[in-house]
């Protein structure tokens, strides 16, 4: 039997009664007013949380993990707003000399610059040097010409990217793909210092969507020690099939990881994105990935197979298809990222049974470039509360590494509205904060209760305590202590 006891600690969400908490073996046992629960045993870890707040741990629904692991070791450019001074700051690095082969930025957001990428710009940077930018959203990806010939050869064919050296969509992917190709130990060990980061920031669980199949990975990275998280490794059609023949379901606990790897969902792609201006809308432009009949037939497929459908859809034309989709096979799922909503198809949400994973962080990232690029729509943009009362399930992510992996930046952003001291955009569409808090954790939990897995997170104030959207509210959970992460009463995180 493994027991942990947690002393003086108020429960998220109720009057804030001091309590102790007794975990035993990963489950909450007890929990009673303070001083009248004692150890069991002389191994019984004692924590004094010191009026401290417990709730139930932290889960962040779409995350790129090791594309987040590998971002937090590249150049960041996202305060750039230009094309000339992005290529200026990677300048200033080539200077001082780049240990690998390439030099990699992240984050531009080209979508407000005053002037178009240029390929020359970054052939100038870095001579002699392949130079990849890639966008914050994932989308795209600006390179120079050494990065043009270096990766056509690493992915078997030209890249059609013109003269401003920016490919999108698949191209983007096989790129960034191919920059992911680093050493399991290099790439485990980045992965490993981000899992401590998320715990950190009082996640217990992930659902994880990279782009290559991860079980594997995640299996062995789990066996090796890396076991601060829980993990749902998603699949996408390339590797459908191989997921089909393991016999992988949605939920199924993968052997040999102490139960903290699971099957995710399949994920498929319908449309680009905002930032890259490749998002399918309902007056023709973007890109539509796949045609209905297709989407249909490989969902179905994945369904048939055990496999819950995790469809990306961000423009409204994206959205109706999607809604569409899990219509015409009868199944029950999540539409990623749900950025841009006609009106009647809100309720579709709910009626079908499909939840909205949203990120609400990208609202604030990308409000200028909607109001620009999407002018006189943005009133359906990041429609939150729309969905919220239409009753659609929420779920909050934050699509790391296009936002932090961090909840608290997610529920602030859909509370608030609002960021770096600006006016709220579209306050309408603002969430409550016990909805953001739902739409943050393992099944909408809000509390802790006997009986509970011992998935914990202990915060140094209630993050429900201003009970409605405001400014105010969304600051001080930006600004949020984490005190402690437990799974299964076991810590990844303490600080106490």
């Amino acid at each position: 039997m493994t027991e942990t006891l947690l002393r003086t600690v108020r429960r998220v969400g109720t009057s804030g009664a001091p309590s102790d908490v007794r975990v035993v073996d990963g489950r909450v046992a007890a929990i009673a007013p303070t001083g009248t629960l004692d150890p069991t045993t002389a191994e019984t870890e004692v924590v004094d949380a010191a009026g401290a707040w417990l709730g139930p741990g932290l889960v962040d629904h779409h995350v790129h993990f090791d594309q987040w692991a590998l971002v937090r070791r590249r150049v960041d450019v996202s305060g750039c707003d230009s094309a000339e001074a992005t290529a200026s700051l990677l300048a200033d690095v080539a200077r001082t000399g780049v240990p690998d082969r390439v030099l990699v930025g992240h984050g531009y957001r080209d979508g407000m610059w005053p002037r178009p990428a240029r390929r020359e710009l970054l052939d100038q940077a870095a001579p002699g040097l392949p130079v990849v930018v890639i966008s914050a959203d994932l989308h795209a990806v600006w390179c120079n010409a050494l990065a043009l010939q270096h990766f056509a050869a690493l992915v078997g064919r030209p890249l059609p990217a013109g003269e401003d050296g920016v490919l999108c969509e698949q191209d983007a992917f096989d790129v960034t793909g191919a920059l992911s190709r680093v050493p399991d130990d290099v790439l485990d060990g980045f992965v490993a210092d981000a899992v401590e980061a998320a715990a950190a920031r009082g996640v217990t669980r992930v659902r994880d969507l990279e782009m290559v199949f991860g079980i594997d990975r995640w299996t062995r990275r789990v066996q090796a020690g890396t076991d601060g998280l829980r993990v749902a490794s998603g699949v996408y059609p390339g590797e459908l099939e191989t997921a089909i023949a393991r016999g992988l379901r949605t939920g199924d606990v993968v052997p040999g990881t102490r139960g903290l790897v699971t099957m995710g969902p399949f994920k498929v792609i319908t449309d680009g994105s905002l930032g890259t201006r490749t998002a399918a809308m309902t007056d023709g432009s973007g890109v539509l990935a796949y045609a209905f009949e297709d989407l249909v037939a490989m969902v179905r497929r994945a369904v048939a197979a055990g496999l819950v459908p995790a469809v990306h859809a961000i423009g409204d034309r994206a959205n109706t298809l999607a809604l569409d989709v899990f219509e015409a096979v009868g199944a029950r799922g999540t539409i990623e990222h749900a950025q841009l909503l006609l009106p009647e198809d809100v309720e579709r949400f709910a009626r079908l049974g499909v939840a909205a994973s949203v990120q609400p962080e990208h609202a604030m990232d990308d409000r200028d470039i909607a109001d620009r690029h999407w002018a006189g729509v943005t009133d359906r943009a990041f429609a939150f509360a729309s969905l919220d009362r239409a009753g659609a399930s929420l779920l909050l992510g934050s699509d790391a590494p296009v936002a932090p992996l961090d909840p608290w930046v997610s529920m602030a952003a859909a509370v608030g509205r609002d960021r770096d001291g600006r006016e709220p955009w579209h306050p309408a569409e603002r969430l409550a904060a016990l909805t953001a808090w739902r739409g943050s954790t393992e099944g909408g939990r809000v509390g802790v209760s006997v009986g509970d897995v011992a998935d914990l997170v202990i915060l140094a104030e209630d993050p429900l305590a201003a009970p409605s959207s405001s400014s105010s509210s969304s600051g001080a959970l930006r600004s949020a202590r984490v005190l402690g992460t437990a799974i299964e009463g076991r810590f990844t995180y303490l600080d106490v």
